[in-house]
């Protein structure tokens, strides 16, 4: 019988060559207690086996409930880590793994979003954790003003990372996934971007490769003048909703598309999310509503008696290109993934030794694994 899991795992490590040579690089682990609060899909696996070989000990959760998938948690735990993570896991079991996580007593943390690191620190929690790794832009933010009680390292503005993924993968996977959820093209339609960090300048360029019309909606001035500098069409949010067929929410900030502006967009507007989570739409509104589910994926809901207005939200609200896709291709992600590796390597030897606080990952750890 062919097992599918089997040859995708296999067909993914044989294209991770960035990775498994970080990876091997790596010293003894045996010392080490890793919890990992990250996106627990395909790509990650390679990552987590070699970790267990090298002799760590696991604990995974997951940064975001919907892009989980089941089999890599179960092919992971059958190689020994321990695990509290499924797809589309209760808001309560998703909060309690932070904390069954600290009662795992860990010596290190490689984080997507800093969740256990703000449990830990909100709550006044003692610890033995002697260093962590922070990968995310939001959970960059949540840092942002706190004094932490170990050093942790930042690798989310690394060039190699925000230049690749955050700049060019983030929003040609997004569009991919567009086409594959709703066989559509973005050709005749307006697409609005909101946000023009590096996420949304990514989902701006490649919405224009595909044929779309590109709006950019920035509150930051700065940001705003760069928008235009490179050739957008930008407006207000309050004026882009209203001529939008697409919108794609990309600021990592809460409920950015609000009930109130949902309520003035265009009938069959696709609105779809390429944050960290599912925040940046307002989906406790939408949720009052009637809705269908003409396809999977997407959501049609309506917003008035007669069914004359229709929106359609994509996987959710949640993160697109992972939760209705594939995300990173698997040679983009292998220098993503080898640079958390080589990220590890620093916070179980030198990286435990610094001062408390933030820090960029030095150049020096993440550069031999380009």
């Amino acid at each position: 019988m062919y097992d599918n899991f089997s040859a995708e795992l296999k067909w993914a490590t044989l294209h991770m060559t960035r990775t498994r040579a970080a990876i091997e690089a790596l010293p003894d682990l045996s010392h080490v207690r890793l919890a990992c609060n990250m996106h627990l899909d395909l790509k990650m696996a390679p990552l987590v086996k070699g970790l267990l070989d090298k002799g760590a000990k696991v604990f995974l959760t997951t940064c975001n409930p919907t892009t989980v998938q089941d089999d890599v948690v179960a092919y992971l735990m059958n190689q020994g880590a321990e695990a509290k993570a499924w797809r589309n896991m209760e808001y309560t079991d998703w909060q309690e793994s932070f904390r069954e996580v600290i009662t795992w007593n860990p010596t290190h943390l490689c984080e997507m979003g800093a969740d256990i690191t703000a449990l830990i620190h909100s709550e006044n929690i003692k610890t033995n954790v002697k260093a962590g790794l922070e990968a995310t832009g939001s959970g960059i933010n949540r840092l942002n003003g706190l004094t932490p009680n170990y050093p942790i390292f930042n690798w989310d503005d690394l060039p190699v990372k925000e230049g690749l993924h955050n700049r060019h993968m983030v929003g040609l996977t997004a569009w991919h996934t567009f086409f594959e959820t709703t066989h559509l093209t973005l050709h005749e339609k307006s697409v609005v971007v909101i946000g023009y960090g590096l996420v949304g300048q990514g989902v701006a360029a490649a919405a224009k490769a595909y044929g779309g019309k590109v709006i950019v909606a920035e509150m930051d001035k700065a940001r705003a003048l760069q928008a235009q500098y490179d050739g957008w069409q930008v407006m207000p949010l309050t004026e882009a909703v209203k001529i939008a067929d697409v919108i794609a929410t990309a600021t990592g900030a809460k409920n950015v598309l609000s009930g109130n502006l949902l309520q003035q967009t265009k009938s069959g507007v696709f609105i779809l999310n390429v944050g960290h989570v599912a925040k940046e739409i307002d989906v406790d509104f939408l949720e009052t509503h009637k809705m269908k589910e003409p396809m999977p994926y997407i959501k049609a809901y309506h917003l008035d008696e007669g069914n004359n207005k229709i929106i359609y939200l994509l996987a959710n609200g949640s993160m697109f290109n992972l939760t209705a896709g594939y995300g990173d291709s698997l040679n983009a992600f292998d220098v993503t993934l080898a640079v958390m590796a080589s990220g590890i390597g620093h916070i179980v030897g030198e990286g435990e030794k610094v001062d408390n606080g933030v820090y960029l990952l030095p150049q020096n750890v993440w550069q031999n694994v380009l």
